[in-house]
């Protein structure tokens, strides 16, 4: 995945220090409109990398680099989730969020939990937890509810709100 980003430093910043990623690669060129952009690579530590446009071109406009909120959605719609393989990996990103200054919210969705926060370009990220194996009757179940005309609502999942463990938010 690589997004847009107005402010190279803070995204840096944040999915370093943050979010625990390494810096692996920066590549520098031309953009196709007669600009510059650098364009920089983290590893997830999940088999993944995530990409960041620092783009420098005078032909291009100004832009909202939040993937849901340039488009009028709300920021949770769009956002960018990354695998914590147990519940012990996602206290740990939960603790580190906290320890960075954000509030983080936890979801139990009651197959999977969650952790959640903002990124500097007002992207949600997420941390996720597969906490049951999916069957057979799950897979026809997720295929009767896709086609549904007007399927039923769930039940709300739980919500836990975490406190950060400092004053405020490092990016």
């Amino acid at each position: 995945m690589a997004i847009a980003t107005n402010d190279l430093d803070a995204t840096h910043r944040f999915y370093t220090d943050v979010m625990g990623f390494d810096l692996v690669k920066t590549v520098v060129g031309e953009t196709m409109e007669g600009g510059w952009a650098r364009h920089v690579f983290y590893d997830t530590h999940d088999g993944g990398l995530i990409a960041f446009w620092d783009i420098h071109d005078e032909t291009l406009p100004e832009f909202d680099p939040s993937i849901s909120r340039g488009l009028g959605l709300p920021g949770w719609t769009n956002h960018i989730a990354f695998n914590a393989p147990t519940l012990d990996d996602l206290a740990t990103a939960r603790r580190r969020w906290q320890d960075h200054g954000h509030e983080v919210v936890e979801i139990d969705h009651g197959w999977c939990t969650s952790i959640y926060i903002g990124d500097p370009n007002g992207i949600m990220v997420e941390f996720c937890t597969t906490t049951v194996d999916f069957t057979d009757d799950d897979r026809a179940e997720a295929q009767r509810l896709l086609v549904a005309e007007q399927p039923e609502l769930e039940a709300p999942p739980t919500i836990t709100m975490h406190k950060p463990t400092t004053a405020t938010a490092s990016v």
